[in-house]
């Protein structure tokens, strides 16, 4: 978790009285958070230091990475200030900003969001927290600027509107920041590569042919993310209108980001809690839109599950009550008395899900405060997803059929999971690392035989047969997805001894797949009905003439009502491919270096759902 280290008597003043270290330890883990030292007895602490405090955060609460979002959020559960009401106003002079986004930035960095504080009112202090909540977040969220990075402007010091490009490294020319020196974005990674605070993050772009750049209406670059600003928009203690812009690979984390700057820093402007937005004109991904958008969340939650969870036994007044101590508005929804009407401020990124809430009013309510008894119903009694538990089927039978189950590693390098089993990688397969540390892990495995055939190798002078399988995820690009990537839970088991084995991998599969499709028979896929097969398959995983593909055909059973009567009809779907099995080509082995035939079996689980 992260550690935030802060000045503890301004810190006593923000919350309106002193504190001993005990109490506000006791205060700290009431509401969740934990005091990890007090540094005012430290004898090691430099003289010209104020005593800190440094208090540990959990990971997922963003709006507390800084000594605005720490006091706002004590002083909220004291009850001593209510939840701020952000608002979106007009510039003065009712010209919104605007950030045009070119299409070339989809190769590197797609997304970008952004937001002016106008009237904002700096000291050193608050400068510091505003620089230390940025590198705070940068850490965390951010995950070290490879998903965000957040660049803050002196808006009077560039000209709108502004374009966020993606250039070559030779046609970015400007001064970074804390430079006289001009120079090209090329000349700027040799320049930073030995610095140790953004030496680190050149390989994020380094070796991309264009690098993301926002530039004014003069030319003027104003950062090059996820690396520098420009030195002539740098902000300093004189600065009263600041514009942030956010660049990220991740349109979800790029708002929040943005909220979280905007949420914490808003409170010194002229007008607190206030923010001008910016519109972003992007046709190319329709991401077009005014940002920020600080209006709350809503959601519902069930008094009847918050009570069960708690063991308690609230009214809807009361649990509102003590969420708004943990700065969530909540009231009674109309027509439906289990029910709450939740609102989620931009601050409470971290509230997912009704569990969430539940927390949270066990946080106000006191855990030392909550009964010793059972909790009330089922609220709090888990149960696996079906995926899952599928998964756990397939386990279960495989060991009563006398195979040993293995967990290797999820990532492998991109030989063994391609040229090694003979098959072709077309660039639209395989999610690859970036900046993989070494050739044995370069890529996530798109298939689990390659674990299963090191697993193998490993242990190849151990008694024969050897019979090993693995239910297991594997990783695909997909582009249809925000994430670009999706998880498959597949099933692979392989079989090495003296002979190949072949039948005991079909023996295996005819097991399986009478388990998982009940009344599943050859013969009644042949005659158009439920049931699965194989088919001679090409694959040059396999040896010539003994690979197969495994066909499934599926029935549905469909009801509707029809003149008050329930009629049911069947329907009978195409067959569909679900995996391969057979003996594996010699050179395949060779590659992984095993002497003796091994015949495998691998399927996608998730068809069973």
């Amino acid at each position: 978790m992260p550690t935030i280290a802060v000045d503890k008597y301004a810190l006593f003043k923000a919350l309106g009285r002193e504190y001993t270290t005990e109490e506000f330890d006791e205060l700290c883990f009431e509401f969740g958070i934990e005091l990890d030292e007090d540094t005012e007895d430290d004898k090691d602490r430099p003289k010209d230091e104020a005593p800190q405090l440094k208090i540990e955060i959990p990971a997922n609460r963003y709006d507390m990475l800084c000594f605005e979002g720490i006091a706002m959020m004590l002083n909220i559960f004291a009850g001593k200030t209510s939840i701020p009401n952000y608002r979106v106003v007009a510039p003065p002079d009712g010209e919104i900003h605007q950030i045009t986004v070119h299409e070339g930035t989809t190769q590197i960095r797609p997304y970008i969001s952004a937001a002016v504080l106008r009237g904002i009112n700096f000291t050193q202090e608050r400068y510091d927290s505003f620089i230390a909540l940025q590198d705070k977040l940068h850490q965390n969220l951010c995950r070290q600027r490879t998903l965000v990075s957040m660049g803050t402007h002196d808006l009077d010091t560039v000209k709108g509107p502004f374009t966020y490009e993606a250039l070559r490294p030779e046609d970015i020319v400007f001064a970074p920041l804390n430079q006289e020196k001009v120079m090209n974005a090329r000349e700027l990674m040799t320049f930073y590569e030995t610095d140790k605070h953004l030496g680190r993050y050149l390989h994020i772009i380094r070796d991309s042919p264009v690098y993301p750049v926002v530039i004014d209406s003069e030319r003027t670059v104003c950062s090059l993310p996820p690396i520098i600003n420009g030195d002539r928009s740098k902000i300093t203690l004189d600065t009263r209108n600041v514009l942030i812009e956010v660049t990220a690979t991740d349109r979800t984390k790029a708002e929040i980001v943005t909220n979280m700057l905007v949420a914490m820093f808003s409170q010194y402007c002229d007008e607190p809690f206030t923010v001008e937005p910016v519109k972003i004109i992007s046709p190319h991904n329709q991401q077009t839109r005014e940002v920020p958008d600080v209006t709350p969340r809503t959601t519902t939650a069930e008094i009847s599950y918050i009570n069960a969870c708690c063991g308690l036994d609230l009214s809807a007044e009361q649990i509102c009550k003590l969420l708004s101590k943990m700065c969530i508005s909540a009231k009674p929804l109309a027509g439906n008395e289990d029910l709450l009407d939740i609102e989620i401020p931009i601050t409470r990124a971290d509230v997912l899900h009704q569990c969430d809430i539940m927390e949270d009013v066990a946080i106000a309510y006191g855990f030392n405060e909550l009964d010793r008894t059972f909790p009330k119903g089922s609220g709090t009694i888990a149960a696996p997803l079906p995926l899952n538990k599928l998964a756990d089927i397939v386990r279960l039978e495989s060991a009563f059929c006398g195979w040993s189950e293995v967990m290797p590693l999820i990532l492998c390098s991109h030989d063994e999971n391609f040229a090694w089993l003979n098959r072709k990688d077309d660039g639209k397969t395989a999610v690859r690392l970036a900046n993989p540390k070494t050739a044995e892990y370069q890529i996530v495995r798109t298939s689990l035989l390659p674990g299963l055939l090191k697993t193998i190798r490993e242990n190849r002078k151990h008694s024969l047969p050897i019979k090993v399988f693995e239910a297991s995820d594997v990783a695909f690009k997909d582009e249809s997805v925000e994430r670009k990537s999706k998880n498959e839970r597949h099933f692979a088991a392989a079989f090495c001894g003296k002979t190949s084995g072949f039948e005991v991998v079909h023996g295996l599969l005819d097991r399986l797949m009478a388990m998982l499709s009940t009344g599943a028979t050859e013969s009644g896929a042949v005659e158009q009905k439920e049931g699965y097969w194989i088919e001679p398959a090409d694959d040059p995983t396999y040896f010539p003439g003994r690979g197969a593909s495994i066909r499934i055909r599926r029935k549905e059973t469909r009801q509707k009502t029809v003149d008050g009567k329930v009629v049911k009809r069947e329907i009978i779907h195409e067959p569909e491919t679900i995996g391969t099995f057979g003996i594996l080509h010699p050179s395949v082995l060779e590659k992984f270096e095993i002497p003796y035939p091994v015949s495998v079996v691998e399927l996608n689980l998730e068809t069973f759902l």
